[in-house]
């Protein structure tokens, strides 16, 4: 099995949430939300995903300036896939598309704090946020 990774800003959103669902990340996304889901795919600065053959098995989703700052909104894996590199290989390229000027920042799903690690990321603890109201 070889993974193809490529930058695909036209996602189908129908693709996106199942990738979501079968990642486990569906459950903290309004993927019930077709209009919402649509929206997050159309408005992400880039959008990086992992194929087995044609099937997406793998998707990284960003919202960047490409000159300082890089934000990795969504990392999902199909758990069918994990423990290949997939995640770590679609955040080394969400961050190259970014530019080598950014930083990269994520907030983690508590059960992935030991993966993001694992895979070289430095954790930070100054952060703030104002959260969604729906």
């Amino acid at each position: 099995m070889a993974i193809t990774y490529s930058v695909e800003p036209d996602l189908a959103t129908a693709a996106f949430v199942d990738v979501l669902e079968r990642s486990t990340l569906a459950r903290r996304r309004p993927t019930d939300d077709a209009e919402r889901a649509r929206r997050m795919v159309e408005n992400a600065d880039i959008v990086v995903c992992a194929r087995d053959r044609a099937h997406l098995v793998g998707v990284a989703r960003a919202i960047t300036d490409f000159s300082y700052c890089c934000y990795l909104s969504d990392l999902a894996v199909d758990v069918a896939y994990r423990g290949r590199g997939i995640g770590t290989e679609l955040m080394r390229r969400t961050h190259a598309a970014a530019g080598d000027e950014t930083t990269m920042v994520l907030l983690s799903a508590p059960d992935a704090m030991s993966y993001y690690a694992h895979a070289g990321l430095e954790p930070i603890d100054n952060g703030w946020k104002i959260d969604r109201r729906k």
